[in-house]
């Protein structure tokens, strides 16, 4: 196992402090007394406001609290998530036990420059800290209510975000931890943290976890947060290395050696042009991997099985270039490497001018015309050196078979843009569940039901004998759809557990057959063939 370069520093210039143990117990209390949960500052707000929030939309939020001026969670709320100065008074009374001092002191908080005004001293935000949470289990168990600091995102203040601007909790952490299968894992990566959110939900069911970046700011919010949160996330403050090892250093390289049960990865995955002499600090660290093209991604998708234990997983999240005479999985699939299971969902496709507008736009580098305009025709220009004509973004789920499972070669490469059911982590992993039944067992001789999420559909022309298209329909998971012939369906209307899969198409065999082109050895085949189409997607089970 090869050194790693163990980031343990407690203070980094422009981030928050860890140091201070005492003044993150203080602040947590603080928090709770005050109700500074995201239920809490979504009853404060309402509905209206508090989901305008996620479309980085203040001004509702800010109408919600203009008159909130003695409540002290509207304080915070305007001081963190709405990023407006509060009188220095206004924030003791709100966190009487942590104090203006103590927020100081941690460099959450600076005094506005000339701000002595009538209201007093004014404090206005270094971070973005803000509330974030999720809903236990029907047992009572697995929710949390956390604190996640962060830069300041482009919404919050004037000018272009600083080159190594440490992200938020944005639409794409969330996918990836609605997309994770949560079982449970000895050792856990969360490569390219950048905040830690996905080592927060990792620490509920992993018993370590190891978390890398590239930026030193990252892993100094990351530190901040953890101890911040160690109450809910089961860590000793002043023991911190015990669950979670936070390493400095690019892709796999911090880890070589290491092997891990789950790894997970919202890496920098977007495209961006290259130029000639460009420097690291030029880079938007978190989103800008530094090479050509989707390398960042291929290099990932190509190189995570090396530190993967058998049967362990990877999910990570990404872009790749597809171009007018392709298949949009064409590139990815030379990406796999030998041996390892493979599950690509594409989400979405987009075209060069739309991919440079939104990534243009999340850095605020609209805001100089001149530079939007040079900026774009790089762009467009690199595209063009690479005869791509758009570019995919979405899901890929790695594995490296156990041993002794057998020899799935699973690769899925779907196209899935409509909206389908979140959290889906669950669903992958079932998913992953049947492949593997599916290869040990003999479907022939297995009863099988309709799952209970399943629905037909049919449809047929006014006065028309017979339906002229029969639709399967899922409620749950990826929902998917699936055009049936007649007679598959009949089929299916047979699962009900009480005959084998032989039994039925013996029966729809001898219904069916007597025909001088009748092929009864074909007709067992392709209708198996599709029985385990619909056992695999979850349109069926095995009757437990």
């Amino acid at each position: 196992m090869s050194e790693s370069p163990v980031f343990t520093a407690s203070t980094t210039p422009d981030a928050p402090r860890s140091d201070r143990l005492d003044l993150l117990r203080d602040l947590a209390a603080d928090f709770r007394a005050i109700g500074y949960t995201a239920e809490g500052v979504a009853a404060l707000l309402g509905p209206a406001a508090f989901t305008a929030l996620d479309r980085d939309q203040l001004i509702p939020a800010l109408i919600a609290t203009d008159a909130a001026t003695d409540n002290p969670l509207a304080t915070i709320v305007r001081l963190w998530l709405l990023a407006v100065p509060q009188s220095q008074d206004a924030v003791d009374a709100a966190l009487p036990t942590a104090g203006s001092a103590g927020l100081l002191a941690l460099g959450l908080v600076d005094i506005q420059p000339a701000a002595s005004t009538s209201n007093g001293t004014l404090l206005r935000a270094r971070v973005d800290l803000r509330p974030y949470g999720w809903d236990a289990n029907e047992d009572g168990s697995g929710g949390a209510d956390l604190w996640v600091a962060s830069d300041l995102a482009a919404h919050q203040q004037d000018g272009v975000l600083r080159h190594d601007h440490v992200l938020g909790i944005g639409q794409a952490s969330t996918t990836l931890v609605q997309t994770t299968v949560r079982s449970h894992a000895a050792r856990a990566l969360d490569l390219g943290t950048g905040c830690g959110i996905q080592s927060f939900h990792l620490l509920h069911h992993a018993e370590h976890v190891t978390a890398t970046d590239i930026s030193v700011r990252a892993l100094a919010f990351t530190r901040f947060n953890l101890i911040l949160n160690a109450d809910a996330l089961g860590i000793d403050p002043e023991n911190l290395e015990d669950r979670v090892s936070l390493r400095l250093g690019s892709l796999l390289e911090p880890v070589a050696g290491e092997t891990f049960d789950l790894v997970v990865s919202n890496p920098p995955f977007v495209i961006t042009p290259r130029s000639a002499g460009e420097e690291a600090a030029g880079q938007f660290t978190y989103r800008d991997g530094g090479l050509p093209g989707d390398e960042i991604v291929s290099l990932l998708v190509a190189g995570l099985p090396a530190v993967l234990a058998p049967g362990g997983i990877a999910q990570l999240l990404g872009n790749w270039e597809v171009s007018a005479d392709d298949e949009w999985s064409a590139r990815p699939q030379e990406w796999i490497a030998e041996g390892t299971d493979a599950w690509f969902i594409q989400r979405e496709l987009v075209s060069p001018e739309i991919y440079a507008e939104t990534w243009l736009q999340d850095a605020s580098q609209g805001r100089e015309r001149a530079k939007y305009r040079e900026a774009y025709a790089a762009y467009l220009a690199d595209f063009a050196s690479r005869q791509v004509t758009g570019i995919g973004f979405g899901m890929v789920f790695l594995r490296r078979p156990a041993t002794d499972a057998p020899d799935l070669r699973l690769g899925r490469w779907e196209e899935i843009t409509y909206p389908i059911e979140q959290p889906v982590g669950e669903h992958l992993g079932a998913a992953v569940d049947r492949f593997d039944w599916v290869a040990r067992s003999h479907l022939g001789t297995t009863h099988l039901v309709v799952a209970d999420d399943v629905t037909e559909e049919r449809h047929q022309r006014p006065g028309a004998e017979h339906p002229g298209v029969i639709l399967l329909r899922q409620g749950a998971g990826l929902r998917r759809t699936n055009l049936l012939s007649t007679e598959l369906a009949g089929f299916i209307s047979a699962c009900d557990g009480d005959l084998s899969v032989d039994q039925i198409m013996g029966a729809l065999v001898a219904l069916l057959g007597g025909g001088d082109d009748f092929v009864e050895q074909q007709f067992r085949t392709q209708l198996l063939s599709d029985v385990r189409n619909l056992v695999l997607d979850g349109f069926l089970l095995p009757d437990s």
